[in-house]
């Protein structure tokens, strides 16, 4: 553990999910094999791509993702919406109606969601959130979508926040704005600096959070968040390492 600035006292912790709880990068590498093989399976696309050697993988979507959020920018904020839109258009581009492409990515969108949650949570932090929600009220704030009850870990948590509209037709925008922690600390009652926020990226999550005025510890394990370019509080190298504060 690293010390850059000096702690103040900490009420609640938030933790961003992917990356900082568990390593995603395996999860999403074999969700993308699934939804190839799933594209591939499908007797209406392999008619439309026959002969064209077309593999409808993250290459084939990219397009289609940007096409749509040139159209509806709020989109970028919620990575659901997004996912179907791209896949509505693409499907579209391939020469589907409008009401089949729509039928097709629903169906694309809700074979994803049920692989998005399928995986364990190490034990180790799982047993680290039962420790500390003994000591603070804790809270999730995370740009993706993965099911925290699924995952067997929504029992830890005071509030999840994901980003993306949410049922009363209000957008909570993705990190580093400070939708998302502004209102943690709204609904915890506490003051912005009174929030300690665990994440590994250090756009979303530090660069965000210190915006905020939040605290700020950024776990340094995975290597796949961005890069930090302004220091945090603190570091950490293993999560465990939040035992100590």
């Amino acid at each position: 553990m690293k010390f850059y600035r000096r702690l103040s006292n900490i009420k609640a912790i938030s933790f961003d999910l992917d990356d900082t709880l568990y390593s995603n990068k395996p999860v999403m590498l074999a969700i993308e094999k699934k939804m190839i093989a799933y594209f591939a399976n499908l007797a209406a696309i392999k008619n439309k791509i026959l002969g064209q050697h077309k593999i409808l993988d993250h290459h084939f979507w990219y397009h289609f993702r940007h096409q749509a959020i040139s159209k509806q920018p709020e989109l970028a904020h919620d990575v659901v919406q997004v996912r179907l839109v791209t896949y509505r258009i693409g499907f579209i581009a391939l020469g589907f109606s409008n009401e089949v492409s729509q039928q097709m990515a629903q169906a694309a969108l809700d074979y994803f969601i049920s692989l998005r949650s399928d995986f364990v949570v190490p034990a180790p932090s799982k047993q680290l959130l039962a420790d500390l929600s003994k000591k603070y009220p804790l809270v999730a704030i995370s740009n993706g979508n993965v099911d925290t009850k699924a995952l067997g870990i929504s029992h830890y948590f005071q509030h999840i926040y994901h980003a993306g509209w949410q049922a009363d037709g209000t957008l909570l925008k993705q990190k580093p704005t400070s939708n998302m922690f502004d209102l943690a600390c709204h609904q915890l009652a506490i003051k912005p600096q009174e929030l300690l926020h665990v994440g590994d990226c250090g756009r979303a999550d530090i660069q965000g959070a210190l915006l905020a005025g939040c605290q700020t510890a950024w776990l340094s394990l995975y290597d796949v968040g961005k890069p930090i370019s302004v220091l945090p509080h603190i570091e950490l190298n293993n999560l465990n390492q939040l035992e100590q504060l």
